[in-house]
């Protein structure tokens, strides 16, 4: 048994916890709002490993190596809602091409540091996809929800590699509130 002056604590300390429970408030991570719900690369598309990303463009570049640099931000309801196509890039291209996701807060209001640096592209709209080739030639810059296919496409010529066959399309399915996924049809 508990020495007779720990149980009143014991008790005050449960009092406490029970009146203190209504008050709490249950999180609200949604794809259709502002609000910063955390990674959302972790939250909306399963995939945590997409940030921070493995590599720099100026890494990838210097090594002739495609990249597809994807800026985002966390708090942004575009972002959230393109998170699954990015994780999807991961999936489909895997080491063929440098994946690399720039929330954008760290590139605002700095000057530009040329052809290697990421700022030097971005051009204040998110989401926004620049695919290089292994040139470094910017083969595709777009802006908003990208067409998957599209962005498929440019990745295709940015590598050489052909899309598999039953990769030719592709469509966004939401499986909870939450999460969607990428699915390929043919």
């Amino acid at each position: 048994m508990l020495p007779r002056l720990i149980r009143p604590l014991l008790w005050l300390l449960l009092a406490a916890l029970l009146c203190c429970g209504p008050g709490i408030q249950p999180v609200a991570a949604s794809l259709t709002n502002n609000t910063y719900d955390g990674n959302i690369y972790a939250l909306y598309a399963g995939n945590g490993s997409l940030v921070p990303p493995r590599t720099t463009l100026a890494q990838a570049l210097a090594e002739h190596r495609p990249a597809v640099v994807v800026y985002f931000l966390d708090d942004a309801s575009a972002s959230k809602r393109f998170a699954s196509e990015v994780s999807e890039l991961q999936r489909l291209w895997g080491n063929s091409i440098e994946l690399i996701p720039l929330a954008t807060d760290p590139l605002q209001n700095r000057p530009d540091g040329g052809v290697d640096d990421p700022a030097h592209y971005w051009k204040g709209v998110i989401p926004q996809v620049v695919v290089f080739d292994a040139a470094g030639k910017v083969v595709l810059d777009a802006s908003g929800q990208v067409d998957p296919d599209g962005l498929n496409r440019a990745i295709s010529t940015a590598t050489g590699i052909a899309l598999p066959e039953g990769q030719r399309s592709s469509t966004t399915i939401s499986f909870n509130e939450l999460n969607s996924e990428v699915i390929s049809q043919p």
